[in-house]
């Protein structure tokens, strides 16, 4: 798989006050240190992704707009999957844009992925990014029950 994380290991761990354990999906490792990140936090059905930046060996992944948004959402599509999910479970996407005259492009290729009538909520910021790249998305998602899986 492309991008910042290497293997996937599963952590539990209790939520005080609760009654389901949280799980910690996937190491996150950057030029072969590990991160005091997870790759995606599941606690009942909820699953939280973090921000997946597109990098390829250290690069950016590709040289525009849509492809980068292509490669995050595929990163995304990635981890959820670890969790049991698919990109259709998503109901909440934050993205960030370094050029605020990238925005039609991203929506563009964003729309392909989540169409017009069956897009998650998405919070969209124009902000400066650690990694060397245009765009970095993250995601909620709601994995599906048993029963649902089935139909």
């Amino acid at each position: 798989m492309v991008g910042h994380r290497e293997g996937v290991r599963r952590q539990g761990g209790l939520m005080a006050g609760t009654q389901g354990a949280i799980e910690r999906l996937g190491a996150v490792v950057r030029a072969g240190q590990r991160q005091p990140i997870s790759a995606a936090v599941a606690w009942d059905r909820l699953v939280f992704v973090s921000g997946q930046v597109p990098m390829a060996d250290g690069r950016p992944s590709a040289p525009d707009i849509a492809g980068q948004t292509h490669a995050a959402l595929d990163l995304v599509a990635g981890v959820l999957s670890e969790a049991g999910c698919t990109l259709a479970d998503v109901v909440k996407i934050t993205a960030w844009l370094t050029d605020a005259a990238d925005y039609p492009a991203f929506n563009a290729a964003y729309a392909e992925r989540f169409p017009p009538g069956s897009a998650p909520a998405r919070s969209t910021v124009i902000a400066g990014l650690i990694a060397p790249v245009k765009v970095e998305i993250e995601a909620v998602a709601v994995r599906p029950t048993a029963a649902s899986r089935r139909t």
